[in-house]
């Protein structure tokens, strides 16, 4: 059988358990996303596995998008063979360009997928500007 390591992220795993546990407000646990832009909106999701949705905090201030969550800490842990999901407060913050609607997010929690969409502003979408030529010919530009 072969076994791959990341010695890294074992090291990783090791200082987090040494200061402040997994994911306290102190440090923060990791909060995987992908993102990309689908017409007219752009898509972000976050993992967030085990996580309630009651325990999502969603705020929008300017155009700072913040992400908080919370996966409860055992308390029954018992003789723990292995402990490699993080528990305890997950955060991301996302800053948004002024091309997007930051007071029209959608936000929907499905199989512990966490989903935005962002729709782009109307003022961010191409548009055609006509000009007027000296022979009082009129021409659209794309812009």
């Amino acid at each position: 059988m072969l076994m791959r390591t990341d010695p890294f992220r074992e090291l990783d795993r090791l200082t987090r358990q040494m200061f402040n546990g997994n994911g306290t407000l102190a440090y923060p646990a990791a909060m995987p996303m992908d993102a990309w832009r689908e017409g007219d909106s752009f898509v972000v999701e976050f993992d967030l596995p085990g996580v309630d949705p009651g325990a999502i905090d969603l705020d929008v201030e300017r155009n700072v998008v913040t992400v908080r969550a919370e996966r409860p800490v055992r308390q029954d842990t018992g003789d723990m063979i292995a402990a490699e999901r993080a528990r305890g407060t997950f955060s991301r913050q996302l800053v948004l360009g002024d091309n997007l609607d930051t007071e029209r997010i959608d936000a929907g929690y499905d199989a512990g997928v966490l989903t935005l969409r962002i729709p782009v502003a109307e003022q961010a979408k191409p548009r055609k500007i006509e000009i007027s030529t000296g022979d009082s010919g009129r021409q659209a530009i794309n812009t």
